[in-house]
């Protein structure tokens, strides 16, 4: 199929930002760009005329860190996904159990700030049903059950913490209902865990919603050996479309002697399926004091405490494993959130450099809520990617009640230093982090752009002086994240010879106050129209 893209504008989206108004397809590749003369006269007859008319025509979005089946299985099963209060949430839940009869009720997608301490008890849920009950947290790193969900996983008083983890309890010792980082794994043992078909229905389920907010690539930043199966069976069956970049799991429980078998899995890439990426999580998140800090969390009062979080892999282990997965080819993907895991992590990198040169691996860190100013030029030269999650960058609810009175009002001043790290000539990628937050691209430019989010009720810039331009955010997801998803010699912008992975805006966000105003018309993969919009 030919086509031709006209009447409207045209954001290349290479190195020189550069704009045009037409662009030619053919065989799934782009054949031209420039004026309609030239582009015609090289397409020749027979295309199928696309009319921008006045739209805005850019290279496919690429997410750098997203769970599209975690996000594909919670919208099939009790998703608070969009829910914004404690009461609405408890009736959507109630409303589910009335109408399912699953020995378990699975979910997730509540909110730290909708609760006390960011604590949900179990009570609340006792209260709904007497199922065994488990939902995950929306950013995926603490997990909330009932009362019979905590006695089928045999959590006690007597139950202790695991190394990399917290039981919530209550003044007379006994199970309070939340479970933080590792500790989730003592009810993920019991629970139910999907079967093959259920894992194909939500990546599936995933992509369709993805290619509908016009993203064509993505790395997926949690790939276990039941997702990497899903994955490769769908490449075979080529019902898996977009392109994607898998980041097989580092176990942390686990010795080195688990890389021999990643380094095998790596190899099993298939079609559009890549999964030469190793995921490293370094430490949890502020809202739970998990995130790992350089100095200590603060209490209520504002007093120094002994917390500065947990290091899920040792500094002194890190740099040898990263090294090794450098050394053996593969990409590093650190979920680095704290200014302590970010130090460590391009510590581990710089290790890998001088153990190993410069290879081409293309180690990027996700999250950086909070970098000290003497790393942020570190990363340039070490030639690593930030990976950003814009839409967590406002002065929301978890932000002022959660972590700006935990941290103070120094280390407030450090989180999520974007321009800082642009200034300092960083490569730059943006990820939602989907099921954690919404993978609209147009809604997380938005908040990239004026930290702020009007939608939610915050009106208030967040820290403005790390605000970023809307060309900046274009480009961190479309060829920044092209670049960390080893794509951006094929896709990442609209160039000549590059594969015809194409979206059409509804309207042109430079010529709008606030992007998340624009909306997706159509999205092409490979030369082939995969979503249309009703309105379009």
């Amino acid at each position: 199929m030919k086509y031709v893209f006209g009447n409207g504008q045209v954001f290349v989206g290479d190195s020189a930002r550069s704009w045009s108004h037409t662009v030619g397809v053919r065989d799934g590749k782009i054949a031209a760009v420039g004026s309609e003369a030239v582009v015609r006269e090289e397409i020749g007859t027979g295309a199928i005329d696309v009319d921008l008319d006045g739209r805005l025509l850019i290279a496919g979005f690429q997410d750098a860190h997203v769970h599209p089946m975690m996000g594909g299985l919670a919208r099939m099963r009790c998703n608070l996904e969009h829910v914004n209060d404690l009461g609405t949430a408890l009736t959507v839940l109630a409303d589910y159990v009335k109408g399912t009869d699953t020995e378990w009720v699975l979910g997730g997608g509540w909110n730290y700030y909708w609760f006390e301490g960011g604590n949900p008890p179990a009570a609340l849920l006792d209260a709904i049903t007497d199922r065994p009950v488990y939902l995950g947290g929306a950013d995926g790193h603490s997990g909330w059950a009932n009362s019979t969900a905590l006695r089928l996983a045999g959590i006690t008083a007597a139950t202790p913490d695991p190394t990399d983890g917290r039981i919530e309890h209550l003044p007379n010792g006994s199970p309070q209902g939340t479970l933080h980082e590792g500790a989730m794994r003592l009810m993920e043992r019991v629970a139910p865990q999907p079967d093959e078909a259920t894992l194909r229905a939500a990546l599936l389920e995933g992509q369709r919603y993805l290619l509908s907010l016009g993203i064509t690539a993505w790395q997926d930043a949690w790939v276990t050996e039941p997702i990497h199966k899903t994955y490769r069976e769908l490449a075979i069956s080529g019902d898996l479309k977009a392109s994607v970049r898998g980041c097989l799991w580092w176990d942390r429980e686990r010795e080195m002697d688990q890389l021999d078998e990643l380094v095998e899995a790596s190899c099993q890439g298939i079609g559009a399926y890549d999964p030469r990426t190793i995921k490293l999580m370094l430490d949890g998140v502020c809202e739970n004091h998990t995130a790992s800090l350089l100095e200590p969390y603060l209490d209520q009062a504002g007093t120094e405490t002994d917390n500065t979080g947990l290091d899920f892999i040792a500094a002194e282990h890190l740099a040898e494993i990263v090294t090794r997965i450098d050394a053996a080819g593969l990409q590093c993907h650190f979920h680095a959130l704290g200014d302590r895991a970010v130090r460590h992590a391009l510590d581990a990198i710089a290790a890998a450099r001088r153990a190993n040169g410069w290879t081409d691996t293309r180690p990027h860190l996700a999250h950086l809520q909070f970098v000290n100013p003497a790393d942020i030029p570190r990363f340039r030269q070490l030639g690593a990617t930030a990976t950003v999650q814009p839409l967590w960058a406002v002065l929301d609810e978890s932000m002022s009640n959660l972590t700006i009175p935990f941290v103070g009002p120094d280390r407030t001043r450090l989180q999520y230093p974007w321009r800082a790290l642009l200034a300092a000539g960083t490569t730059m990628a943006m990820g939602s982090d989907w099921s954690v937050s919404t993978p609209d691209v147009l809604a997380q430019i938005d908040v990239a752009v004026h930290r702020n989010d009007p939608t939610e009720g915050v009106d208030e810039a967040f820290l403005p002086d790390q605000r970023i331009e809307l060309a900046d955010a274009l480009m961190a997801c479309t060829a920044g994240s092209a670049y960390v998803n080893h794509r951006n010699t094929t896709s990442g912008s609209i160039e000549r010879g590059k594969q015809a992975d194409l979206v059409v805006l509804n309207a042109d966000p430079f010529a709008l106050e606030r992007p998340r105003d624009v909306g997706v018309d159509m999205t092409m993969l490979g030369g082939q129209i995969v979503f249309e919009s009703q309105s379009a």
